[in-house]
């Protein structure tokens, strides 16, 4: 099967839209130009002879591969988020192509003095003799996710295109709003119709996640008095200081900067104000649903003490969950970890089983009722200038999704079993 024309043609034009979603935006879809891709996405598919195609008034894209065999194989999902992140610019993305990469630094913009160096990035050496695509250093990518995006609509094609290849049910699922966590709020599960799924959402090939954080965020407001700083004695309350104390308050070693793997961490992604109010917002990891818990108390206990110190009512905390640790709903389908296993060895790539230092709609859908491990996309360095995603990568995964298809249909036996336990449930 050659797919590398066909996945890296979609993912060269799904990048060119610009998809990025919005933070505080009480609405799905956040910004109304994720539907010019999801629109596309729809053309695409019915031209290609999906069934079901349809893009509802949240964004969300979903369509069918019928079944074409008589065996009782699961009906499988496969999603990826069309969104790109709003921490980097994702608009007017120039895509350049590096054909067989020499192993040194590559050149991103030049008239910026802007570069990839393999001594910061030293996985880079893993593709020497490869083909890359990088961005031009002025925006992100949008390889997170439109590579996955993509590389799930050229296994559709193949499909389609091969009606010999017998498959279970195929169901195929595009997302707004991953990036700012409310890339399942609205997903359809029911309609989606699927037994199980995947994301293709992950990092560097081979990699194949079934646990992910728990994740909350926190909005902490602290309300201060302001006076003039000539005449404050004993009545100024700066409520940018109070910030600062319960920043301090938090274990400094608990921060993304010196955390990994299972490690969990608070992370101050914004502080702003001034002496009269300001507002901290973080985000709370942990893998460990006891220690989650505990992060987030300890936020509650630091804001009874400010009070307790500076006044009733001068901290509010807001903690909100975002999701949570997929693996104990994984753990009942693990066929689906071992298939996808399988199918990576079969293929020569490297299995690397680890654990999510973030999450994907998998995690939510999971709780919704579809179990949801998350796939490798191929790319690295998501959200900034940096990143980068390897054409060959692309191409292997499209045939991992073919080979994780064929192999589902196989095991009528085994899976039968787990979705018969899932109808009772």
């Amino acid at each position: 099967m050659n797919t590398m024309s066909s996945v890296t043609e979609k993912f060269l034009r799904y990048v060119s839209y610009n998809t990025t979603s919005e933070d505080d935006v009480d609405k799905i879809p956040s910004t109304q130009s994720q539907f010019v891709l999801a629109n596309l996405l729809a053309q695409e598919l019915k031209a290609m002879g999906a069934s079901q195609v349809n893009v509802d008034s949240q964004c969300y894209v979903t369509a069918v591969i019928p079944s074409n065999t008589d065996r009782k194989a699961p009906a499988l999902g496969l999603i990826a988020h069309m969104d790109t992140s709003p921490a980097f610019s994702g608009d007017g993305v120039k895509p350049q192509i590096v054909r067989q990469y020499n192993g040194e630094k590559i050149c991103l913009n030049w008239e910026q003095g802007i570069f990839l160096p393999p001594e910061e990035f030293p996985e880079l050496a893993d593709y020497v003799g490869k083909d890359l695509i990088t961005t031009d250093g002025t925006t992100l990518l949008g390889a997170d996710d439109k590579a996955g995006v993509a590389e799930i609509m050229a296994a559709a094609e193949y499909f389609l295109t091969h009606p010999e290849v017998k498959h279970g049910k195929i169901c195929i699922g595009f997302t707004p709003d991953e990036e700012v966590g409310k890339g399942a709020d609205g997903f359809p599960v029911q309609l989606f119709g699927a037994d199980v799924a995947y994301t293709v959402d992950g990092g560097a090939l081979g990699e194949l996640e079934y646990e992910n954080f728990n994740a909350a965020g926190a909005k902490v407001h602290i309300h201060g008095k302001s006076i003039h700083p000539g005449s404050s004695k004993g009545t100024m309350k700066n409520a940018v200081l109070i910030g600062m104390e319960f920043q301090g308050m938090l274990p400094v070693f608990e921060n993304p900067m010196y955390t990994e793997g299972y490690e969990g961490f608070f992370h101050l992604n914004q502080m702003e104000g001034d002496v009269e109010n300001a507002t901290l917002r973080y985000i709370i990891r942990d893998h460990d649903s006891e220690k989650f818990q505990e992060k987030k108390h300890l936020f509650l206990r630091a804001m009874d003490y400010l009070n307790a110190k500076y006044g009733p009512g001068t901290v509010e905390v807001e903690l909100t969950d975002s999701y949570y640790n997929m693996k104990e709903q994984i753990i009942p389908h693990m066929y689906l970890i071992d298939t996808a296993k399988e199918a990576m060895e079969e293929l020569d790539i490297q299995p690397k089983i680890c654990p999510i230092r973030g999450g994907t709609d998998g995690a939510r859908l999971s709780y919704m009722g579809l179990p949801c491990p998350n796939l490798c996309t191929g790319g690295h360095n998501f959200h900034g200038k940096y990143e980068y995603i390897c054409i060959q990568s692309m191409e292997k995964i499209v045939d991992l999704l073919v080979l994780i298809v064929r192999k589902l249909e196989k095991h009528e036996r085994n899976v039968g079993f787990d979705c018969q336990k899932a109808e009772r449930a």
